[in-house]
C-alpha cells in the first residue's frame, strides 16, 4: 500500500503577509492577509483560485484558541474548531464562505478563508446612520435569495447552521453573500444523541426560534429558517425585530426559561396557541408560557406582523423611483418564516419558490450591489501593533514556549550615530 507522503510543515508567516487584525471572539482572533509574492499559498499552485474561477486576492485567517484557555497543558482542539474544519473542508457552494486551507503550526490552528469586505451587520449599521436610508429593495431580494440558496445547500447536506445572524452573513465587494461561521453547525441525519445534548444553548438570543426558547430537545432545520426570518426583518427595519435580554445560566442549574425573549416575540406575534401549534403542549417550557403575560402585558395586545411591517416601510423613508418599498410578497414571506409551528414554517426550498423571488418573472441578481449608487465603507482592519497584539493568544501556550504570534514584532529602529 502506497502511503500518501506528509507535506512539509507550512508556516503561516512564510506564505501570508498579515495586513491587520479584524476581530476576536471566544474562538480566537481573525486577521486580514494577502499572499506573499512568488510563494504558492497552496501545495500545488499559485495564485489561489476560488471554485468559481476567481482569483482570491485577500484572505481572512482565523487563529483558534485551545479548548481550555489558561490551562498549563495543551488540552487539544475545541469542538467548535473541529466542526468548522470538518464541515468547511467538505462543503462548497457559492453562498458559503470558501475555506482555502488549514495550517497547523506550533500547536496553533489557522483556518484560511477567502476575505469578504462586508457583512450584513455592517451594512445595516451603515443604513441606520443619519440620514437614515433603507436598504434598496433589489439588494434586499438578492441578499435573501443568496442566503436561502446557501441554506438549502446546507440542509440538503444534513447540516443545521444554528447560529445565523447578520454578523455571520458575509458580503464580498462584488456583492456575493457568503454564509460563515460554522462553529456551531451540526449534522442532523441520525445524530448519535439528541441535538440538544452537549449544546444546551444555540443561536444568539434575538434569532432563536420559539421551539428552542420553549426547551425543545429534538429540533430541525426550521430553527435556521426562523433566524433568517429575523434577519429579513432586520434588513427591512434596520434594527432587530425581537430584541430581548438573555437570562444567563447558572453553572450548576438547568437552562433558564427565556421569558423576556419570548415576550418580545409575543409583543408582535402574540403568544403561540395550541390550536395553531399542536405540539406546543409537549414543549418542556410550556408551563412557563403563562408567566410571560404576567411580566409583559403587551403580549395580550400584540401589534401584529402586518402593522409592524407597515410601520417599518413608513418609518424607513421608502419611496420614490430610486427606493421603492418591497411589495406585499415580502410581508407574506416574512409571515411564513416567523411561523410558530416549525412544521408549518417555510423550508429553504419553498422560500426560493416564493412569489417574492419569482413574481417579477426575473430571479434576483447574485450581486446584491448591482445597480446601487451606495458605496459601503470597507471592513475596519487595525494595523496598530498595540491593538493587534504581538504575544500569543491567552491559553495558547504554556510558560517557556516560544512566541507563536501571527504578527511579527516590529523591528527596533537603529539610532543615528
Amino acid at each position: 500500500m502506497n502511503a500518501t507522503p506528509y507535506a512539509p510543515q507550512r508556516h503561516i508567516n512564510d506564505h501570508y503577509d498579515i495586513v491587520g487584525f479584524i476581530s476576536s471572539g471566544t474562538y480566537g482572533r481573525v486577521y486580514k492577509a494577502i499572499s506573499k509574492r512568488g510563494t504558492p499559498v497552496t501545495q500545488n499552485a499559485a495564485p489561489v483560485k476560488h471554485p468559481d474561477g476567481r482569483t482570491i486576492e485577500a484572505f481572512a485567517i482565523k487563529k483558534f484558541k485551545p479548548d481550555k484557555e489558561g490551562e498549563l497543558q495543551y488540552t487539544g482542539i475545541s469542538q467548535s474548531a473541529i466542526r468548522e474544519m470538518a464541515l468547511c473542508t467538505e462543503l462548497s457552494h457559492p453562498a458559503l464562505i470558501h475555506l482555502v486551507e488549514i495550517i497547523l503550526e506550533s500547536k496553533c490552528i489557522f483556518m484560511v478563508f477567502e476575505y469578504a469586505e462586508h457583512d450584513l451587520l455592517q451594512i445595516i449599521h451603515h443604513h441606520s446612520l443619519l440620514p437614515r436610508t433603507p436598504i434598496p429593495a433589489s439588494a434586499l431580494r438578492s441578499c435573501m435569495y443568496q442566503i436561502f440558496s446557501g441554506l438549502l445547500y446546507l440542509h440538503q447536506n444534513w447540516v443545521i447552521h444554528r447560529d445565523l445572524k447578520p454578523a455571520n452573513i458575509m458580503v464580498t465587494s462584488g456583492g456575493a453573500i457568503k454564509i460563515g461561521d460554522l462553529g456551531l453547525a451540526r449534522l442532523f441525519y441520525k445524530p448519535l444523541h439528541a441535538l440538544f445534548s452537549g449544546d444546551k444553548v444555540v443561536v444568539t438570543i434575538w434569532y432563536r426560534a420559539p421551539e428552542l426558547l420553549l426547551g425543545s430537545r429534538h429540533y430541525t432545520p426550521a430553527i435556521d429558517l426562523w433566524a433568517v426570518g429575523c434577519i429579513f426583518a432586520e434588513l427591512l427595519s434596520l434594527r432587530p425585530i425581537f430584541k430581548g435580554e438573555e437570562a444567563k445560566q447558572d453553572s450548576k442549574k438547568a437552562v433558564p426559561f427565556q421569558r423576556n425573549q419570548m415576550g418580545k416575540i409575543g409583543e408582535i406575534l402574540g403568544l403561540p396557541k395550541k390550536n395553531e401549534w399542536p405540539l406546543l403542549t409537549a414543549m418542556p417550557e410550556f408551563p412557563n408560557l403563562a408567566t410571560v403575560s404576567m411580566h409583559n402585558p403587551g403580549v395580550n395586545r400584540p401589534m401584529g406582523l402586518e402593522k409592524w411591517y407597515r410601520n417599518t416601510i413608513q418609518n424607513n423613508n421608502y419611496g420614490g423611483p430610486t427606493s421603492p418599498p418591497p411589495d406585499d410578497s415580502a410581508l407574506d414571506l416574512l409571515r411564513k418564516l416567523l411561523e410558530y409551528d416549525p412544521l408549518k414554517r417555510l423550508t429553504a426550498e419553498q422560500a426560493l419558490k416564493h412569489p417574492y423571488f419569482t413574481g417579477t418573472g426575473k430571479l434576483p441578481s447574485w450581486n446584491c450591489f448591482e445597480g446601487l449608487e451606495t458605496k459601503y465603507p470597507p471592513r475596519k482592519v487595525s494595523t496598530e501593533a498595540h491593538e493587534i497584539g504581538t504575544g500569543s493568544l491567552p491559553g495558547t501556550k504554556r510558560s517557556g514556549l516560544p512566541d507563536d504570534t501571527l504578527l511579527r514584532p516590529p523591528q527596533k529602529k537603529m539610532r543615528d550615530g
